[in-house]
């Protein structure tokens, strides 16, 4: 059931960026007076799900969910070539229409899903706030896997800032490490003030490091479960251990990882309850479990609001539109940096349909739509024929030199353009498969 779940958060959420995306190239296409012959919601080769025409346009929906095209009268595309112009140009057509307005409607499409992830920032500021846990009420500081020891971080270091930048939101400072480029970290080691410096070859291991960093928190019970070793000891919820056959720890991550060095054995837990500490003997299972449940991390740490008036929210979402259009711009720039290999990142539809709640959420599943939103807007505008942009450079060559590609150098462009993207398209689809078997 969750997996239709995603799937169906997935096609709805595609489905609405697209839309909005094709609609700002009908926009300005109607706006300028130029014939619209088709608009489909995902490819139709060979065949079509349904259709239905009103006036001069055909809408439909295609079989392909690879996203959706609007066909211009006057205009070569992924929909056809120059067959079509050995007709006398007609006043309808794209191809007879000013440069600029050219450059509008195939700008439209970009514009709309940017217009979009603002409208969906504002309303999320307005709906729900800002609602984010802060890194300087967290007391016990991070623990790090093994490249983040090899770095320089050390479990229980406090992180204060980024190359001298203050941190606030916990879930954010990974992000920025890797798409920043940070080099220096300040952290606070026990009561000292130390400098981690994050040498440039680190990017590619820190981008597929996912558990790079966690917040530490208590080893506190929410639950004891009867058949574990820790219910036969008479452990019960609310109990926090605080040493460990005699080795005194806060964490849960020390608490847990010296109770699993005694698998099939028996450890000695040192217990906080009700002010008063207590030993208790528990048996280990074989997979180094006592058979308790922790309490959540939002139990030890506050969550941080911030709510907005309408008018608050307005300004707070195109803000934060601002931050994610930057800070995805600045991962497509690492995807052509080689060294830091983060191509390797590239997802297809199944990564992109992985990061939808297993339970539908409206306020995640907005949230993802925004992001990708912008994704859908920043991949569009780049360079490469066949997308937006490769049209825009065209029309932007033409203004500039005054010159028109001719209608062969455009449709050669178009097919170039095409079999990149199915090409990008395999290799991303590629990386997944990969991600799942590894």
């Amino acid at each position: 059931m969750e997996i239709l779940i995603k799937i169906a958060q997935l096609v709805v959420c595609l489905s609405l960026l697209v839309i909005i995306h094709e609609f700002g190239h009908f926009m300005f296409a109607k706006l300028f007076k130029v014939r619209v012959e088709k608009f489909y919601l995902f490819f139709d080769p060979w065949f079509k799900l349904f259709s239905f025409k009103r006036g001069e346009t055909e809408y439909g929906v295609g079989w392909l969910p690879l996203g959706g095209y609007v066909s211009l009268s006057g205009m070569i595309d992924e929909s056809k070539g120059t067959d079509s112009f050995e007709a006398e140009p007609q006043p309808w057509e794209f191809r007879t229409k000013p440069a600029w307005q050219r450059l509008l409607i195939m700008a439209g499409g970009v514009m709309m899903n940017i217009v979009l992830a603002c409208c969906i920032y504002i309303g999320m500021s307005y709906a729900w706030g800002d609602r984010y846990f802060d890194n300087k009420d967290l007391q016990w500081g991070y623990t790090f896997n093994a490249l983040g020891h090899e770095i320089g971080f050390e479990d229980g270091d406090r992180i204060l800032s980024l190359d001298g930048e203050p941190v606030g939101d916990i879930a954010k400072i990974y992000s920025t490490m890797v798409i920043e480029q940070v080099k220096r970290v300040e952290v606070l080691r026990g009561q000292d003030t130390v400098d981690v410096f994050i040498r440039a070859d680190y990017t590619s291991q820190l981008l597929n490091s996912t558990d790079f960093m966690m917040p530490r928190m208590p080893f506190e019970v929410a639950e004891v479960s009867a058949e574990g070793g820790a219910a036969a000891a008479g452990m019960q919820a609310g109990d926090r251990v605080v040493a460990v056959d005699g080795v005194a720890m806060t964490t849960s991550d020390q608490v847990s990882a010296t109770i699993a060095q005694s698998k099939g054995g028996n450890v000695a837990l040192a217990v906080m309850r009700g002010g008063v500490c207590d030993t208790l003997n528990v048996a280990v299972s074989s997979e180094g479990m006592i058979g308790v449940y922790l309490k959540p991390f939002a139990e030890f740490v506050p969550v941080q609001t911030r709510d907005y008036t309408f008018w608050q929210a307005i300004p707070a979402g195109l803000k934060r539109t601002g931050k994610e259009l930057s800070s995805y711009w600045s991962q497509i720039e690492l995807m052509f940096k080689p060294k830091t290999e983060a191509y390797k990142s590239l997802g297809s539809f199944i990564a992109i349909g992985s990061i939808f709640p297993e339970q539908w959420d409206w306020m995640a599943f907005w949230r993802i739509a925004a992001l990708l939103s912008v994704v859908f807007a920043v991949m569009n505008v780049l360079p490469i024929p066949g997308l937006d942009g490769g049209h825009m450079v065209f029309v932007l060559w033409e203004m500039i030199t005054g010159r028109k590609p001719s209608d062969k150098v455009l449709e050669y462009a178009q097919m170039v353009g095409m079999v990149l993207l199915v090409a990008l398209m395999i290799f991303a689809f590629g990386n997944d498969i990969r991600r799942f078997i590894l």
